[in-house]
């Protein structure tokens, strides 16, 4: 609101918003205060001519805005402003924002240029609708010549696909209001149905008798499967064709209502491949979407036609099982789902083994409304990956607390290494025929200051999710490089120690020259250490790998491969990559003496690896019984509780005295 001299005198927070100054600024000042000086002047003249002529005005025009600069283009009002008495006394002014429609209606225009490049048809018919008239346009679009059309009903373009009521609508608002818009499939000549957007204009007689209808139309078909395209953009992932998130939203609405009709349960299930990072690290994000692309369709193959799988972005995935009577089904879903991922994946000439891992909640059992079902959906994924993945996992309320957990461990494990709550426990490996150390495993604690000792297997994982695992690898490996130039100078000189290296940190860490200077300042050789890799590494064949493995070869270190024949167990990594020890996970061993299958397990794993000039280390060796069984298999080297447990330095060093003096 101004006055009659052109000062603001009121204004609403919206003009404050655009104009980015406060009452201050603007209250008692002039446009030529607040705008540029090009600005000002047009707003002048515009008032000026309002308070001549007295009357409103309707304008279109393109502002800017003060703070940011952007332009935006405005549908405005200004109309003068009179006392009760009609004194004029200012120009009250309106603007709403229509800049995102002014561009949309720029683009349309454009796009009509660019794709159909013609002028609207215009169809003239009597108040008996018997067609008077056509124009160029009218012809091009529906392949009719005037001649052809001229005397007929313009029902000869119909195609059918709308029905009585349609048209009764049409022209009831016809009879109504005296005109009609709206979208229609039209029929061209040649039989093809096209998508025609019409305006119909009733021109009558002085006494209000309908004249003419003048319709005006265009064929947009390639607008409206250019809209269908940006609907199914919007609402459909683009690589698998799978619905998105939006769409997942929208169809939990759906089928929450219909289990709610139907008294049954729903159960949503998040899905994440397991080491899917690794494929596109080392295979390329081709070979990735390629590998997407069949998970989709194994998903699709093993859900109901009524179900609903939608991608949610990356290697990520959630299903709808809706309409349970029970829960078995769903559970024989989530199984046969399990199954199918973990087969081979042909992608060129590289053969992929991805598993995955599914957390599953229940409606209504776990959470009534979408975002509490999403949110413990994730936390039961969260728990079938932490358990060791290519498993699902049911959510449980216990899940909350432990998602609050993992935030807090994640947000407490930024300051455990400058506050030296990290330590290094070290197993002794012992030459399993004679009972003499020849190796240790070196082991990381978290001393937290509160919850006390915390196990790896609860904080690694975070570590790796969150990033933090690199960090703490190099401190890790710098603690142990320390430990073993002191135990190598004054003890045992050929002693060696595994070092875990995580998958995420074998992927990522691209350069080790960091650790090699390590060992080199301490004088400790790369003979020294033994890389101590799960098959989860060996995901795919391929050079980058295989540089991986044969730098640390260079350099003088030996490569073990950790927990072996409980992972993917491809007998094919054996031949392919350069591997020194195979460790028998205690699963196979912690059974041996009552175990048949498990002995003869372990006896050919011991053959095969020796055959293939590898040693073998036991893990898990718990009695003498099992450390005889394995002693006759030709087992090399054992590891476990028989033997000790994991110590600290000291401890360890001590039992490295002993043993030393036994000597």
């Amino acid at each position: 609101m101004k006055n009659s001299a052109g000062v603001y005198l009121a204004c609403n927070q919206a003009y404050k918003d655009y104009v980015g100054l406060s009452d201050e600024h603007i209250i008692g000042k002039t446009d030529f205060d607040i705008f540029s000086h090009d600005e000002a002047e047009l707003f002048e003249e515009q008032d000026k001519r309002i308070l001549k002529e007295g009357k409103p005005l309707v304008i279109k025009q393109w502002g800017t805005y003060a703070l940011s600069g952007n332009r935006v283009f405005f549908d405005v009002i200004k109309a003068p402003v009179r006392t009760p008495d009609g004194e004029l006394v200012g120009v009250l002014g309106i603007g709403r924002d229509i800049t995102r429609r002014k561009e949309d209606e720029e683009k349309l225009e454009l796009a009509a240029l660019v794709y159909r490049n013609s002028s609207e048809a215009i169809l003239i018919s009597n108040a008996d609708n018997h067609i008077l008239a056509v124009n160029p346009a009218f012809e091009k679009i529906t392949g009719y010549t005037a001649a052809e059309v001229i005397g007929r009903d313009p029902k000869l373009l119909s195609s059918g696909r709308q029905d009585k009521a349609f048209y009764k609508a049409m022209w009831d608002a016809l009879d109504e209001k005296g005109y009609w818009r709206g979208e229609l499939w039209n029929r061209r000549k040649n039989g093809e149905s096209y998508a025609s957007w019409l305006t119909i204009n009733v021109v009558y007689n002085e006494d209000r008798s309908v004249r003419y209808y003048v319709e005006l139309s265009n064929d947009f078909t390639e607008k409206k499967e250019a809209e269908d395209m940006i609907w199914r953009q919007a609402n459909f992932d683009f690589l698998t064709n799978l619905p998105n998130r939006r769409m997942l939203m929208d169809r939990m609405k759906q089928e929450l209502v219909k289990v709610n009709q139907s008294g049954k349960k729903l159960a949503l299930l998040f899905l994440d491949l397991d080491n899917f990072k690794d494929i596109n690290d080392t295979l390329g994000h081709d070979a990735g979407d390629h590998l997407l692309l069949d998970v989709a369709k194994r998903l699709k193959d093993c859900v109901r036609e009524f179900d609903t799988v939608s991608r949610l972005g990356g290697d990520e995935f959630a299903i709808i099982l809706t309409e349970l009577s029970d829960l078995p089904t769903m559970e024989k879903i989530a199984h046969s789902i399990l199954r199918s991922l973990a087969q081979p994946y042909q992608l060129g000439s590289e053969i992929a083994y991805v598993t995955g891992s599914i957390g599953i909640t229940v409606y209504p059992d776990d959470g009534t409304d979408i975002d509490t079902l999403m949110r413990n959906a994730d936390q039961a994924l969260y728990a079938a990956k932490l358990a060791g993945r290519n498993r699902m996992s049911y959510f449980t309320a216990s899940m909350q607390a432990a998602a609050q957990n993992r935030i807090r461990l994640a947000n407490d494990m930024r300051i455990a290494i400058n506050e030296h709550q990290f330590e290094m426990l070290y197993q002794p490996i012992v030459e399993i025929e004679t009972g003499r150390i020849q190796k240790a495993e070196a082991l990381i604690r978290w001393h937290h200051p509160v919850r006390g000792i915390i196990s790896p297997t609860e904080f690694i994982f975070i570590a790796e999710e969150t990033g933090q695992i690199l960090t703490i690898s190099d401190w890790a490996f710098g603690e142990v490089a320390r430990e073993l130039s002191r135990w190598r100078e004054h003890l045992f000189p050929d002693l060696q120690i595994s070092f875990n290296i995580s998958p995420i940190v074998f992927q990522n860490k691209n350069d080790y020259s960091d650790w090699f200077e390590v060992l080199e300042k301490l004088n400790v050789p790369g003979s020294s250490i033994v890389m101590e890799i799960t098959e989860g590494v060996l995901i795919v064949s391929n050079t980058q790998v295989l540089d991986r493995l044969a730098e640390f070869h260079q350099y003088g270190m030996e490569v073990a491969l950790d927990d072996f024949g409980t992972g993917y167990s491809s007998l094919s990594y054996l031949k392919k990559f350069p591997i020194d020890y195979l460790k028998i996970d205690q699963a196979f061993v912690r059974h041996i003496e009552n175990e048949p299958k498990d002995m003869a397990l372990c006896e050919a794993i011991i053959v095969m690896a020796h055959k293939l000039d590898m040693k073998v280390i036991a893990e898990g060796v718990q009695d003498d019984g099992q450390r005889l069984l394995l002693a006759g298999a030709g087992c090399n080297y054992g590891q476990g509780y028989l033997f000790s447990e994991p110590l600290t330095a000291a401890e360890f060093e001590k039992l490295l005295e002993s043993n030393r003096l036994e000597r």
